[in-house]
């Protein structure tokens, strides 16, 4: 087959280009002997993130107008609470570090509501699956 040397590709040309870039695009994925498998990274990645604990807007706005400020033992500490509760796989949890009350939701890691000694005078909580008392 003659293959024309123009500025446009013909279908052969087009076809060994595009097998040539997944080629070595394959090659690229490989890893060598000895690195870390995919799970090993994902379990890495995993432990990493337990640290990450975000708070959700609605939380910020309750610890702003009940004047909480956490120190870090405490954020600490609930950060552990929240890994605690991971761990037993628990998705909506309230954690209690000292005289405050968190409900954290687990899989995204995020704080959604905080709470003082005064506000859980009824200590009723609804809409979780597990506490932690730290």
């Amino acid at each position: 087959m003659k293959v024309q040397n123009s500025q446009y590709l013909s279908a052969l040309q087009m076809q060994e280009q595009l097998l040539n870039q997944k080629n070595a695009a394959a090659v690229r994925t490989q890893t060598p002997q000895g690195s870390l498998s995919f799970r090993d990274i994902l379990s890495q990645k995993t432990e990493e993130g337990f640290g990450e604990l975000r708070f959700s807007k609605h939380a910020m706005g309750r610890l702003a107008d009940r004047n909480i400020r956490l120190t870090d033992e405490q954020m600490e500490r609930l950060s552990d609470g929240t890994q605690k509760a991971g761990a037993k796989g628990i998705k909506e949890s309230l954690v209690i570090v000292d005289q405050l009350a968190f409900i954290v939701n687990i899989p995204n890691q995020t704080v959604v509501t905080a709470m003082d000694q005064t506000e859980t005078e009824a200590n009723i909580f609804t809409n979780i699956d597990g506490a932690v008392i730290m």
